[in-house]
Formats: structure tokens, sequence, C-alpha cells
């Protein structure tokens, strides 16, 4: 969650004024110029490439090519919460690069999407050959050339450090970065290569982070009372992958790696996937457990070098592939404080708590509530 002091934070299920402040950039963020807005919507979305889009009503700003366009300009959102006798305390809801443009009478209607579109808009026009070099030194090298002075954050969890073997990168620059593949198939993402994954947060920052697990700490609770519509609970088989199989070889002759097994080892979860399901496969059927069943995916990657990170590779993909079973969608009131990744805690009835990630929270500027959707893992009763 971003940070937001105790007191605004009571202030979000409270009687409390929302306003919302904006400015735009044509330096690449050096400086900036405060805009008034009439309106918009924050989309934040884990699920998406882009983890922020949104749209804004910008009044009295100049247009063309000194003022806001479509070519360089970039847009900078905050959400404000005051509640009684506190000053207004200021959110980041997104950095933004403008992807459509309509003028109107009063000054501009914009389509933004988050810092990742400008990378990947940045296309190599050559194939180019990267690394050998740590992980830290290419990914701010990709990301220097397509956003100039924009810093590379490294959360704990991941290791900037680690050894990364060349590479060729045909043209895909955020596709180098996050999760792309060479013309053989094979994974050459750095940051998928990690266990991590890459986006711009709030503040425009581009942030390599672990992937969210339910087992982070819980970072807001949200009351029955405070979920304004009975939330909507699906599940879905669809991308469940309890058995990963990871492998890295970099082609270059040197010994391959892997490959190792990562697999859901609690027999609490419906998605138990056995004691050891690649040694001895049969073991649950023995135990009495005819219910257990695999979905087994494979994943290779040319930057994989040791084993110790294929399994920190696994672990991040199974956390991923076993959270998609189960979602809830509801609307609570409006946390702007609240990121793609946050494990909340939902009383989906009373008395009946749930922990969830959330996977997007889309709010529209100045509202006083929000929608969420979420992952869990279904667990045996």
């Amino acid at each position: 969650m971003l940070p937001i002091s105790p007191s605004a934070l009571a202030a979000v299920a409270g009687a409390a004024r929302r306003p919302v402040r904006a400015a735009w950039s044509n330096d690449g963020g050096q400086t900036w110029t405060p805009a008034r807005v009439a309106g918009g919507e924050v989309r934040p979305d884990r699920t998406a490439e882009c983890r922020y889009s949104g749209t804004a009503e910008l009044i009295d700003v100049p247009l063309g090519p000194t003022g806001v366009n479509s070519v360089i300009t970039q847009v900078r959102l905050w959400q404000g919460l005051q509640g009684p006798r506190m000053d207004t305390e200021w959110i980041p809801a997104g950095v933004y690069v403008v992807d459509r443009l309509t003028r109107t009478r009063h000054g501009a209607s914009v389509e933004l999407l988050g810092r990742e579109d400008a990378i990947r808009s940045a296309q190599l026009p050559v194939p180019r050959t990267v690394g050998p070099d740590s992980a830290q030194a290419l990914t701010e090298v990709l990301v220097a050339e397509a956003l100039p002075g924009v810093p590379v954050s490294w959360q704990p969890g991941v290791t900037p450090g680690t050894p990364v073997p060349s590479f060729v990168v045909e043209e895909d620059r955020w596709g180098a970065l996050s999760g792309g593949t060479d013309t053989s198939g094979v994974g050459t993402g750095i940051a998928a290569a990690l266990g991590a994954e890459v986006y711009a947060d709030a503040d425009g920052i581009i942030t390599l982070a672990p992937v969210p697990t339910l087992a982070d700490p819980v970072v807001w609770r949200i009351p029955y009372g405070m979920a304004l519509v009975a939330p909507a609970e699906q599940e879905t088989a669809e991308g469940l992958v309890n058995l990963w199989a990871i492998s890295g070889d970099g082609g270059d002759g040197a010994g391959a790696v892997g490959p190792v097994y990562v697999w859901d080892d609690d027999p609490n979860s419906l998605t138990y996937a056995g004691p050891d399901p690649v040694g001895d496969p049969l073991a649950p059927q023995r135990a009495g457990l005819t219910g257990v069943r695999i979905r087994s995916e494979r994943y290779a990657s040319a930057l994989i070098t040791d084993v110790g990170q294929a399994y920190d590779v696994g672990r991040a993909r199974l956390a991923d592939s076993l959270g998609t079973q189960a979602s809830l969608s509801f609307t609570s009131a409006c946390n702007p404080a609240l990121e793609p990744g946050d494990v909340v805690e939902v009383e989906v009835r009373p008395g009946q708590w749930q922990r969830h990630i959330i996977d997007s929270c889309p709010y529209s500027l100045g509202a006083a509530s929000m929608s969420c959707t979420t992952r869990t893992t279904a667990r045996r009763l």
C-alpha cells in the first residue's frame, strides 16, 4: 500500500473531502506545470501491461507543441483525502504518457497510459546483443534509453546483482525487461528470470518487485460494513498450474540448468499436487486422495543461470498460477493508497474473512467508492 497516515486511512470510511490535482510536463518530468482537473478515472491493474492507466479532463491548459500534446507530454495525478480537523493528504495516482487527446471547450480530455508504454513503444531499430552483465546494469540501460532520468527501484526480495548472460533483443525492449521470448520461444525477460515483475508505480518509478503471494503481510482489513455492494465470488480453472518445470539454457555451450520442479505441496489446498508429483505421482492415490489432479507447465529462459534462480522463478510462477482460480469482486470505500498486489482481508459475509491479493482497484477521481477485483487460493474445508 502507498504511504498513508493513520488519520487519512481512518478518513477513508468516514466523511472526507476528496480533492484532485494534476500536473503536466514536456521535459520528461524534470519540471511540472500544475493543472486543474474536472474529472477522470484511475485504473490500477496488475494484470495489464501498463499497471496504471486512466483518463482526465484538464482545464485551462495550453495545447500544441508548447502545451499538452500526445507526443511528449506526461501527466501526473494525485487523489487527496481530507478528514475532519486534518490537512489534505495527497496520494499519488500515477504518472502517465498521453495516449490520445481531445480538445474541449475548457481544455483537453486525455487518455493516459503508464510509463511502461514509453518503454514499449521505444522498440529497438536493429537487433542488439545485451550482456553479459548484472540485472541492474542491463535494466537501467534499457530503461534510460526510453525514459531518460527516470529511476529504477529494486524492492527487497529481488537481487539486482544477479548475473545475466548475453542474449539478443530483436526489437521488443519491454519484452526484454519483463517477459519476452526469442525466436525459438525461450524466455528472455530479465524480471521473469529473477522471479519478479516489473512495472511503473504510482510515482512513475520503474519498479522490480517480487511476485505477491498470500503469505505477504495484510495491508488493509475491509469489514463487511465497508463493502457497499455484496461481493461477487467466482472460480475458474483457466490458467491454473500446480506443477512448474523450470529450466535454463543460454545456448552458449555452458551446462543447462534444471529442470527443477516446483509444485503446490500444501495438503490443505484444493490444488495440492501431492508430496512428489515428479518422482512418485501415485502417492496421493495410496493416501486415499483420489481427487488430486496435476496441471503442469514448463518455462525455459536463457537468462536462468543457476538452480537457486530457477527455484525463485518457479515459486513466483506458482504463486501467480494458483491465485487465478478464485476471485472476488466487490465495491468498498475508496482507498487511493491501495495498490495492485496488496494483500487484504475481506469480510465476505458476517464473521467470514478471506485473504486476497488485489488485482485491480479502479476508481473515479474524487469518488467515495472503488471497485476491486482480487484473487486467492481455494482451500479444503
